[in-house]
């Protein structure tokens, strides 16, 4: 069974920096898709809250995972997520449905911020990009 991963920001291919960019070189592209929630602009990086009543989107692209679990657990160690103790994690890798824009639906990872974003901004429109919040 192939396993997804929706990226939304600095695991994007045009977006990773080079302490990640040849782990994401190894995910292949399935389509560009979005989650219900919302992006926030954390600075250096956005972080999402998914959120399946949300009128908000956030908008990225759905990737297959290699078979290695090696990836999967330098995506979790790049992204600051300890399975063995996810409340202290800064992010959470949980499972999500993404609508792709061919209209398939697809379960898949998603890293969602696990802080109270407070005063950060909203990302209008839900695709981070250089210039965050548009």
């Amino acid at each position: 069974m192939s396993k997804y991963l929706f990226l939304y920001g600095t695991l994007r291919p045009d977006m990773a920096d080079s302490e990640i960019a040849a782990i994401v070189g190894r995910l292949r592209s399935i389509g560009r898709g979005y989650v219900h929630g919302k992006l926030y602009d954390l600075g250096d990086y956005p972080g999402a809250i998914v959120d399946p009543s949300s009128s908000s989107l956030v908008r990225g692209l759905l990737v297959q995972l290699p078979p290695e679990k090696e990836v999967l657990e330098v995506l979790d160690r790049y992204e600051e997520f300890d399975p063995a103790n996810p409340g202290q994690s800064l992010f959470i890798r949980t499972k999500t449905k993404v609508r792709l824009t061919d209209g398939r639906n697809v379960q898949g990872w998603i890293y969602v911020y696990n802080r109270n974003p407070g005063e950060a901004p909203v990302i209008r429109g839900g695709h981070y990009s250089k210039s965050k919040v548009a």
